[in-house]
């Protein structure tokens, strides 16, 4: 079987592209090929797998945009030997310049995210989303076949960078059943004993990274500000996250005097615990190229409230359009589709179990053959 080679960041098993770049290597190196690894980081199962070869790379202060050019170097170092050999090289986006099969899981072309703060932080973040945009367009436009990871990306992908329609493909991410599933009454009766939630308050969970405002809980925080107000809301926000911005969202929630309505948990390894005790998840993102949270939400049979052009959004039935959000920027819109999931949230049930079910059925090894079936050869 012929070498192949992949340059992420990192193969472990959090975080979206992390966790599709993790699973892709964990179905290379079981089908018993010589599968090469050039990143940051990659889980302990992986590293010592006798099928991988294992090249890290420095990630200087713990910032990706100051190991770009070391990856990029290292990948394309490895890149020459692999084709040497006839094998194949599928690199990330942008960030390795290696023309045979990449993967996008995200559009820089398609957006900005801009920290709220002036200053040098801002100043960083667009000389980064610049140097982004050059290494995205050079790569995808070398790259033999493009991956997205959803219709949405993949539009994007043909729209901004002007690739041919039929080099690039949708392929979805994939889903782990053992983690993500419907919880048992008895299941979630424990989850919020554990987790020292009250059985009788409903509860909404926002996940992500609170670094800027893409996620958009800017949103959020304004819809349930005003929903708290009201003698009729007793649902309560756990925001699951963090990033540079956390503590000035604690402390506007101090202020505001919201801390009974929203609790701030930081970073959990325990999402499947929590996904299994909530009512709901909350994700109105300005851009999500998928949105691994949310079908993580859906494979558990949670409802979520979501952008609409969010690439995971593209899975939802029609039976969970009224929680589909059509503008993330809209604390209105978002105000009514959380009073029209407390009115209605029964009437969910067929869709959730629908959707719920595929999703068991697409797992990670799944999504990998369907990666390899491109390449041509046998998955």
């Amino acid at each position: 079987m012929k070498p192949f080679l992949l340059v992420a960041a990192d193969f472990v098993k959090t975080g979206g592209m992390d966790r599709a770049n993790f699973a892709l290597a964990e179905y290379l190196a079981a089908r018993g090929g010589e599968v090469h690894l050039v990143g940051h980081s990659a889980g302990e199962s992986l590293r010592r797998h006798p099928a991988v070869r294992w090249h890290g790379v420095r990630r200087p202060l713990g910032r990706d945009a100051l190991g770009w050019g070391a990856l990029d170097r290292a990948g394309r170092r490895w890149a020459r030997r692999i084709r040497a050999q006839g094998g194949r090289v599928l690199v990330n986006g942008g960030n390795c310049l290696w023309g045979d099969l990449n993967w996008v899981h995200y559009l820089h072309a398609a957006y900005e995210a801009v920290p709220a703060q002036n200053g040098a932080r801002r100043a960083w973040s667009r000389w980064k989303h610049r140097r982004a945009l050059r290494d995205e367009r050079r790569a995808l436009q070398a790259a033999q076949l493009v991956i997205a990871n959803s219709d949405h990306t993949r539009a994007g992908i043909v729209a901004h960078l002007n690739l041919p329609p039929e080099r690039v493909h949708t392929v979805y991410y994939g889903n782990d059943p053992q983690r993500f599933r419907p919880a048992t009454a008895a299941e979630r009766q424990a989850a919020r004993r554990e987790l020292g939630w009250s059985t009788e308050t409903p509860v909404a969970l926002f996940i992500g990274a609170l670094g800027d405002r893409r996620k958009g809980f800017d949103t959020l925080f304004a819809a349930w500000n005003r929903l708290a107000r009201q003698g009729n809301w007793c649902a309560r926000l756990m925001v699951v996250g963090r990033g540079a911005e956390l503590a000035a969202w604690r402390r506007r929630t101090r202020e505001q005097g919201l801390e009974d309505a929203i609790q701030f948990l930081g970073f959990r390894p325990d999402v499947p615990r929590l996904l299994a005790a909530a009512d709901l998840l909350v994700a109105p993102a300005r851009y999500e190229a998928y949105g691994l949270g949310v079908q993580e939400a859906l494979a558990c049979g949670l409802p979520a409230i979501v952008s609409a052009a969010a690439g995971v959004a593209e899975r939802m039935p029609p039976e969970l359009a009224p929680l589909l959000l059509a503008n993330p920027e809209s604390a209105d819109e978002l105000t009514e589709r959380l009073e029209w999931w407390r009115a209605h949230a029964p009437e969910l049930a067929s869709g959730l179990c629908r959707v719920s079910g595929l999703l068991q059925e697409y797992t990670w090894d799944a999504m990998a053959r369907t990666i390899v079936s491109l390449t041509g050869e046998a998955a």
